[in-house]
C-alpha cells in the first residue's frame, strides 16, 4: 500500500514546552511526516524529540533578530503560514497555539488541528497581556491594538479551513466554540509520568518552576512565600521575568534558574508540594508533580480543574494575590495528611503517554473515515479525489496497525 503522506505544521520551534511534547508524541504516530513551523532556532542537541528532521521555515526565519523577537513578526505570520504548500499532502496535522492551524489546504486534504489554545494574546486575554507589557495606552499601545484586532480577523476566518479541532482540555473546547464557533472533541496532552517517580518521603520545602512570563504569575508566588519568612520555596526557571522575580524574593526563597530535568525531577519529588499560580489552558507541571506523589497548590481556573481534585490532590485559591496563595499554604499545612502520595501519583495516571497514543490515534482514523463519507465527488478532478482519499484510507490501516 502507499505511505500516506503527511504534513504537521507547528507554530515554532525555539524550545522544548508543553506543545512540543505534545508535537513529539504526534510524530512518534506519524514519523514519516514532512514537519514544516514558521521559525526554527533549536540547537543541535534540542533535536531528539522532533527525531532529528529536517524542518521546512517560513521567510520569517531569516528577519532581523528573528531568533530572540520572533514573537515581535506577529503581524506577518498569517502571510508567511499560508505560504507553505501542502497540496501535496492527503493528511495536514496543524499543531496550533497561534498561526499554524491557517495553513491553506484543499477539499481532498483532511486538516486536524490540535489547539492548545486560540491565541491568548488576540482573545479573551487581549486586556490583560497588553497591560502587563505597559500597552494599554500611547501610541505604540494603539498600534499594538490594531495588530491585534486585524490578527483576529485573520484568525476566525481561517478557523474555517480546519476539518477536525482537538482541544487540549474542556477548558479550551469552550474556547474555541466561543472564538471559532466549532465543535472539538477533548484529548489531554501525554505526561511521561514513568520519569517522574513516585517519592512518598517529603522534604521541608516548596517549590515552584515555570518560563518566567507575566501570565504565569511567578513573581506572585514569590512575593507570597516572601511574605511567609519561615516557609521555604525553590523556583527553577528562567525568561523575561527573571530579573522582575529576583527583585522581590526574599531569604527563603532560592532561585535556581534553568536546571536540566534530572535536576527538576528530585526537587519535585521532595517537594512537600507544588505551588502554581498561572490561569492555565491545561498545565503539564502540576500533573508531572502529582506522577511524584506531591500535591499541588494551585489557582483554581482553568485546565487546572481538570488535572487536580481540590482536598485530594491539592488546593485550589480563588484569585491570583499574595494573601490566597498564603491561605491555601496555611489549609493545606493543617490537612496535610488527607494527601496521599500514592492516590495523588494515581490521578497522575489518567494523563500517561499511552493514553494519548491510543486516543489521539482512533481520533485520527474515525475523522479519516468521517472525511471520505462525506466527500463531495463533484469538487476538482474525480480520479484525483479517489487517489487521496485512498491514501487516506491507507493512512487509517498504518495508524491502527501501528
Amino acid at each position: 500500500m502507499k505511505k500516506p503522506r503527511t504534513a504537521i505544521v507547528h507554530d515554532w520551534l525555539v524550545t522544548y514546552g508543553g506543545a512540543e511534547r505534545v508535537l513529539e508524541a504526534i510524530l512518534e504516530q506519524f514519523p514519516d511526516a514532512n514537519l514544516f513551523s514558521l521559525y526554527d532556532f533549536l540547537e543541535p542537541d534540542q533535536r531528539n524529540f522532533i527525531r532529528n528532521k529536517p524542518v521546512i521555515t517560513s521567510f520569517l526565519q531569516k528577519f532581523p533578530l528573528a531568533k530572540t523577537r520572533y514573537r515581535d513578526y506577529l503581524p506577518l505570520m498569517p502571510l508567511a503560514i499560508e505560504q507553505f504548500d501542502l497540496s501535496e499532502y492527503d493528511l495536514v496535522i496543524s499543531s496550533s497555539h497561534a498561526a499554524a492551524k491557517g495553513v491553506i489546504t484543499g477539499p481532498a486534504q483532511l486538516h486536524i488541528c490540535m489547539c492548545y489554545s486560540p491565541a491568548r494574546y488576540a482573545w479573551d486575554l487581549t486586556h490583560q497581556y497588553l497591560k502587563e507589557a505597559g500597552l494599554n495606552r500611547s501610541l505604540k499601545g494603539w498600534l499594538a491594538k490594531y495588530i491585534l484586532h486585524r490578527f483576529r480577523l485573520w484568525d476566525r476566518s481561517s478557523s474555517v479551513g480546519v476539518d477536525e479541532y482537538i482541544a487540549i482540555s474542556h477548558y479550551i473546547s469552550r474556547r474555541i466554540k466561543k472564538v471559532y464557533g466549532r465543535d472539538s472533541t477533548v484529548i489531554y496532552p501525554p505526561v511521561d509520568s514513568d520519569t517522574f517517580q513516585l517519592c512518598v518521603d517529603k522534604d521541608d520545602y516548596y517549590m515552584t518552576s515555570s518560563r518566567m512570563v507575566p501570565y504565569k504569575k511567578m513573581d506572585l508566588i514569590v512575593r507570597a512565600f516572601s511574605l511567609m519568612p519561615n516557609r521555604r520555596l525553590v523556583v527553577i526557571g528562567d525568561g523575561p521575568d527573571y530579573a522582575k522575580v529576583r527583585s522581590v524574593a526574599g531569604d527563603n526563597i532560592q532561585l535556581l534558574g534553568y536546571q536540566p530535568g534530572d535536576v527538576l525531577k528530585q526537587y519535585m519529588r521532595r517537594a512537600k508540594a507544588f505551588v502554581f499560580a498561572a490561569e492555565e489552558d491545561f498545565g503539564i507541571a502540576p500533573i508531572e508533580a502529582q506522577a511524584c506523589g506531591t500535591p499541588v497548590i494551585a489557582f483554581g481556573k482553568g485546565g487546572i480543574l481538570e488535572t487536580v481534585i481540590n482536598g485530594e490532590t491539592g488546593v485550589f485559591f480563588d484569585r491570583q494575590d499574595e494573601q490566597e496563595i498564603i491561605r491555601a499554604v496555611s489549609y493545606f499545612e493543617r490537612n496535610s495528611d488527607r494527601f496521599d502520595p500514592e492516590t495523588i501519583r494515581r490521578n497522575a495516571l489518567r494523563f500517561s503517554k499511552d493514553r494519548f497514543h491510543e486516543e489521539f490515534r482512533d481520533f485520527v482514523d474515525n475523522a479519516i473515515r468521517k472525511h471520505i463519507q462525506n466527500r463531495d465527488s463533484g469538487i476538482g478532478d474525480s480520479q484525483n479525489l479517489k487517489s487521496q482519499e485512498q491514501n487516506l484510507v491507507d493512512s487509517a490501516e498504518e495508524i491502527l496497525a501501528g
